[in-house]
C-alpha cells in the first residue's frame, strides 16, 4: 500500500510544476475495484493510476468526478473535453467518444458456484439469471452472443454479485477477471471461474468534442507509460498474490 502511494506520488509530481495555471480536466470514473477506486486506497486502481499519471505527465491538473456509470457515459459523450475511464471500446460506443489510448486489456469470464461453463453456448443453456454491471460492456457482449434480456440482471457498480450468488438470486456473474478475483476472497463459498470468453481494451477516452492538442498530449503520455513498463508495474500491484 505504501509502495503504491510513493509510486503514484512520484509520477504525479509534474502536475504541480507544469499545470498550475490550467483548469483541471474532469475525469469521470466509477468505483470499480481493482480497475478504479474513487477513494484513495494506496492508489486509484489499475486503470486509475495510469490515467492520472498520464494526465499529470501531459501537464494537466485533474479532478475526479463520481457519477453513476451509465449517466457518466452520457455526460462525457455529450460534453466537451471530459475524460472517462475505464471504458471498453465496443462497436456500439465507437462513434460516441474520442478514443485517446488503450490503458490495458480486460478479459471477461463467468463466475459461479457450480462447475464452470466452457463456452457462451453452454452458459446460454445453463444460466437463467446472469449478473452484470449496469452500463458495462458485459451487457453488449452477452446480447451479441444471443442471451435474452430475461437472462441479464443488471447491477449497480459497487453491488456485491458474489453475495447474490450465495443467496441464489443469480446463477452466474459475468465480469472482468480482475474484478472477479478481487471480490473472490470476500465470498464464503468457493467461487468457480470459467475460461476467459471475451476481451476488449479499456481506454482513456474523451468527449466526442475533444481538443486535438489535448488528445495528442494524453495519447503520448499513456503510450510512454506503457512503453517503459510503468503502466504494467502499477497494474501488477493490484493483482491478487498467488
Amino acid at each position: 500500500m505504501v509502495v503504491r502511494w510513493i509510486c503514484l506520488a512520484i509520477l504525479l509530481t509534474p502536475l504541480s510544476l507544469s499545470a498550475t495555471a490550467q483548469e483541471p480536466l474532469e475525469l469521470h470514473m466509477p468505483d470499480a475495484p481493482p480497475l478504479t477506486f474513487v477513494s484513495f486506497q494506496g492508489g486509484y486502481g489499475m486503470v486509475g493510476d495510469v490515467a492520472l499519471a498520464a494526465i499529470a505527465h501531459a501537464g494537466y491538473l485533474s479532478h475526479i468526478n463520481i457519477t453513476p456509470w451509465a449517466r457518466a457515459q452520457q455526460q462525457v459523450s455529450r460534453g466537451h473535453n471530459l475524460l472517462i475511464i475505464p471504458l471498453s471500446r465496443t462497436p456500439e460506443r465507437e462513434a460516441l467518444y474520442t478514443w485517446i489510448a488503450p490503458v490495458m486489456p480486460l478479459e471477461r469470464a463467468f463466475f459461479s458456484l457450480d462447475t464452470p461453463v466452457r463456452t457462451f453456448a453452454e452458459a446460454r443453456r445453463r444460466y437463467q439469471r446472469i449478473a452484470v454491471g449496469l452500463g458495462t460492456a458485459q451487457i453488449e457482449i452477452l446480447k451479441a452472443e444471443g442471451f435474452s434480456d430475461e437472462q441479464i440482471v443488471t447491477l449497480k457498480l459497487g453491488d456485491n454479485p458474489a453475495r447474490m450468488l450465495e443467496l441464489g438470486r443469480v446463477d452466474a456473474w459475468f465480469t472482468g477477471i480482475p474484478e472477479g478475483l478481487y471480490l473472490w476472497p470476500e465470498s464464503n463459498n468457493n467461487l468457480q471461474m470459467s475460461p476467459p470468453l471475451a476481451r476488449t481494451d479499456l481506454y482513456l477516452a474523451c468527449s466526442k468534442a475533444c481538443d486535438a492538442a489535448l488528445v495528442n498530449k494524453l495519447r503520448r503520455a499513456v503510450e510512454a507509460l506503457r512503453a517503459n513498463g510503468t503502466a504494467r508495474r502499477m497494474q501488477k500491484a493490484y493483482l491478487p498474490q498467488p
